[in-house]
């Protein structure tokens, strides 16, 4: 995987999905860009971090930018699992700001350095839940979905730009964000035989493939979402 000397930013790279991310675009020596609420012990001396919530001011990501950015991934999330009638307007507008808000004003100061890349990509999180009717997941599978329209309309725009527009759509996977979740063997084997392939997915299982599509061997993708789901996406074994 062709990624030497790539300059790539990582949205929410200190723990989970980002953080493996992280970890696997500097074996493979990127130049790695975080935007974070905090800082990860584990992370590599060469990281280039930036403290900033995307709810918030991202005022300092222009300057914090390289002048070409080969590729961005946006792995911010929320896992807010309710009763629909418990759900308040503040409960989906939440989720909306963090999933979507929150990707479109960082794709937006960052496409000019996007465009010098002459060959950019940007990946975006979804979730199995925006294509797979799940109960308690209205909020979160609202909003994925609006991430996934966000995608295959800024894919459209920018093709002819040479951006890329992707999205990985993983099950849960075994985060701190899922922690509550995963919390006793009884959960870890109840959401395990969920999948058709029998296991939880692990942080790595997304970051390889997100790194895939930041690469130059997924040159010809785009407007894609790609379930990395175990199988709970498209199969049903029982």
């Amino acid at each position: 995987m062709e990624l030497n000397e790539k300059n790539i930013l990582v949205v929410g790279g200190s723990s989970g999905i980002g953080l493996s991310l992280v970890k696997l675009l500097h074996q493979h020596n990127a130049n790695v860009y975080v935007v974070s609420r905090s800082i990860a012990n584990e992370w590599p001396g060469t990281v280039h971090y930036l403290k900033a919530d995307v709810t918030g001011n991202l005022d300092g990501l222009e300057v914090f930018l390289p002048q070409s950015l080969h590729g961005l991934v946006y792995s911010v999330g929320s896992i807010n699992l309710k009763p629909f009638i418990r759900l308040t307007d503040e409960d989906f507008l939440n989720d909306f700001r963090l999933n979507v808000l929150g990707a479109a004003s960082v794709i937006r100061q960052a496409v000019g350095p996007l465009k010098k890349a002459s060959g950019a990509s940007i990946v975006l999180i979804s979730s199995v839940a925006a294509s797979t009717g799940m109960p308690y997941h209205a909020s979160i599978a609202a909003a994925k979905g609006a991430v996934e329209g966000l995608a295959l309309s800024l894919a459209a725009e920018f093709a002819v730009q040479h951006i890329r527009v992707n999205v990985a759509a993983p099950a849960l996977t075994d985060t701190p964000l899922a922690q509550n979740l995963l919390s006793t063997p009884e959960k870890r084997e109840a959401s395990a035989k969920r999948h058709p392939l029998g296991k939880i997915g692990r942080p790595e299982d997304i970051s390889r493939m997100i790194a895939f599509l930041l690469s130059e061997e997924s040159s010809w993708m785009t407007g894609q979402i790609v379930g990395i789901d175990g199988g709970l996406g498209n199969l049903k074994t029982s």
